[in-house]
């Protein structure tokens, strides 16, 4: 009888890789010690080490008892024989490096033996290594840390899926923390994007966060989106153009194609020219402008009766000071034109223009003066401001200061907080987002700013909501993209979801690294599963059953398989995501705290303010 405390039993099943192991009559289940350190035997995610001569397998338990007995056994074997089935997922030579994969396979009445800390440690690595960085503790071996390849984590995808309340967020606030710590990772740099603003509480002290509608008491940026820097499609999904004819939109993408140009010849930006300049370049242009002119040219009445009627001949009113109502540009205020009239030796006719964009164009002037839109339409030092004397006038800013301002800045988390953005528009920003930051760093890959050089990740935050099957927009587009080619130029995505099955397959599928929490839900699981590298559908049979903050890590940042429990971060660190108390005895809230007299009027004043903080100025105090 083997000697060894680490005997499990023999191997008496192969198919492929799964294996059925029968364990020793000796053989003590629960928990038993070796050299000081606690191991569960028989459990679900334990981990089993077959030796075959010099080599040793590594595989994963994937079902206990009864139900692991070879079907071949199932009438002959008595009730209650202890069986364990194992999915073979790595090798390694005797006291060598690990590889995942499978070369060679156990035979009958090969040895099992539990998985020490000693073998962990070839399999995953030390906890001092480079590019290692510890998130949790195995679940069924304590003293075991659960290491991550933050190579493989981040330029590979991950991603993160559970129920409501699993601890998502709490993981992911844990990830980013460990990824920024400056003393291992001084030019790490990360985009979080936060639909709900639940990450600025976790991430302070490390984070930029820029807000649409920016709380500066607190240190927040404000967040703007240049519209001239969208692609043409681009910018037709964020205005009322989208949609129009192909004739109408010749036209358009003509009419941008000048300004852009005549923006260049006021003011030349390296790295183009007229001759290689087209209508998708981001060379600064008014859309104000691009408005003004389109309502004059199709909007306009005119004296004389022609196909294209000239300016001369507009029947532009007269003001009260003799001079023509030309409107302004900038404030959207548009020429005041006499009515048509149906006959008499004064007529006045309407444009001839050819273009079918009137209802286009009165849409934009309303959209144009809409507030909520400034971030898009008015963005700050990005904004070109021309009036009817200065047509060419250029932003005061250029890319360069935004993208630093992003990605370049001296903390290295950047929280883009959307939840100020209306909701109208939310997807193709987000897209947006996305597509700017992907070419930018794309087209600087051999530059030390690039991401060859720099690695850039993706927190996409909610994804399933932007990010399913179903949804058309520049959201999904750009996230295919990012996951499908980023890996190549130092780009990576960690998608955040409780509801994996209605994130577009293609997207999931590209996720090298699965962290999987509780899912209660089977499509959701069945999903997962189909999703994974590994065959380990027995252990995702596990998923509705996990703690909080218990998840299972599959794919290429850990060498096995492995169910961990995450590090709860500290509390001044976690996101401001966690369930509201009914019963609260500790604080006055919850529905057991004594009636008072509500003021719904400050409900109403931050409501219209959009920011749930007291500041200093803005009536909430």
């Amino acid at each position: 009888m083997p000697s060894s405390p680490t005997f499990l039993g023999t191997v008496q099943d192969v198919q492929g890789a799964t294996i059925s192991i029968a364990l020793d009559k000796e053989t003590v289940s629960g928990l038993t010690f070796i050299d000081g350190h606690g191991y569960r035997i028989g459990q679900m995610g334990s981990f089993v080490r077959v030796s075959i001569g010099l080599v040793d397998l590594f595989g994963i338990v994937s079902q206990v008892g009864a139900g692991a007995v070879p079907e071949a056994l199932q009438i002959t074997e008595p009730y209650g024989y202890r069986w364990l089935r194992v999915q073979l997922v790595g090798e390694g030579q005797r006291g060598g490096e690990f590889k995942r994969g499978i070369s060679q396979y156990p035979t009958i009445g090969d040895q099992a033996h539990l998985v020490t800390q000693q073998d962990l440690t070839r399999i995953y690595g030390r906890p001092d290594a480079h590019n290692f960085v510890r998130v949790g503790g195995l679940a069924s071996a304590e003293s075991i840390p659960a290491l991550i390849d933050v190579d493989r984590l981040i330029t590979r995808h991950s991603a993160i899926v559970g129920t409501t309340g699993a601890g998502k967020s709490t993981t992911v606030a844990n990830l980013i923390t460990t990824l920024s710590e400056s003393s291992r990772f001084p030019s790490a740099r990360i985009i979080v994007l936060d639909l709900h603003g639940e990450y600025q509480a976790a991430l302070a002290d490390r984070a930029t966060v820029f807000r649409v509608n920016a709380d500066v008491i607190h240190g927040e940026k404000s967040l703007y989106i240049p519209y001239w820097a969208l692609s043409f499609d681009e910018l037709l999904r964020v205005t009322p153009f989208q949609g129009v004819g192909d004739a109408d939109r010749s036209a358009l993408i003509e009419k941008i194609k000048q300004l852009k140009l005549a923006s260049l010849a006021a003011h030349p930006r390296p790295g183009v020219t007229a001759d290689t300049m087209t209508v998708d370049s981001p060379i600064p242009f008014s859309i104000h402008r691009l408005w003004y002119e389109l309502h004059r040219y199709v909007c306009s009445t005119h004296t004389a009766q022609a196909v294209n009627q000239s300016v001369a001949t507009e029947a532009i009113e007269v003001g009260a000071d003799g001079n023509p109502l030309l409107g302004d540009i900038m404030t959207v205020t548009p020429p005041k034109y006499r009515p048509i009239t149906a006959g008499g030796t004064n007529r006045v006719y309407l444009s001839g223009a050819p273009l079918n964009i009137r209802r286009q164009i009165l849409a934009t002037e309303s959209l144009l003066r809409d507030t909520r839109y400034d971030f898009l339409f008015r963005p700050g030092e990005w904004c070109p401001k021309p009036d009817l004397q200065h047509l060419d006038a250029q932003p005061s800013e250029d890319l360069d200061s935004l993208l630093k301002s992003w990605i370049g800045s001296d903390k290295p988390i950047s929280i883009l907080d959307l939840s100020g953005v209306p909701v109208s528009i939310l997807m193709d920003l987000i897209g947006v987002l996305l597509r700017l930051l992907f070419d930018s760093l794309f087209w600087a890959r051999h530059l030390a700013e690039g991401g060859r050089k720099r690695p850039l990740l993706f927190v996409l935050e909610e994804a399933h909501s932007y990010l399913n099957s179903s949804t058309e927009g520049a959201a999904p587009l750009s996230a295919r993209r990012l996951v499908k080619e980023g890996r190549k130029y130092g780009l990576g995505a960690m998608i955040v979801s409780q509801r994996p099955s209605e994130i577009d397959p293609t997207i999931l599928s590209q996720c090298g690294t699965l962290f999987a929490m509780r899912l209660p839900n089977s499509v959701d699981r069945s999903h997962v599963t189909g999703t994974a590298s590994d065959n380990l559908e027995g252990l995702f049979n596990m998923l509705p059953s996990l703690r909080t903050g218990e998840t299972i890590i599959v794919g290429e940042a850990v060498h096995l398989p492995l169910r961990a429990l995450i590090d709860a971060p500290a509390i001044n660190r976690r996101p401001d995501s966690h369930d509201p108390k009914v019963f609260d005895s500790e604080s006055q809230a919850g529905w057991n705290c004594p009636r008072h007299d509500e003021d719904y009027k400050q409900v109403v004043e931050r409501w219209r303010s959009e920011n749930p903080r007291t500041t200093p100025g803005n009536g909430l105090e």
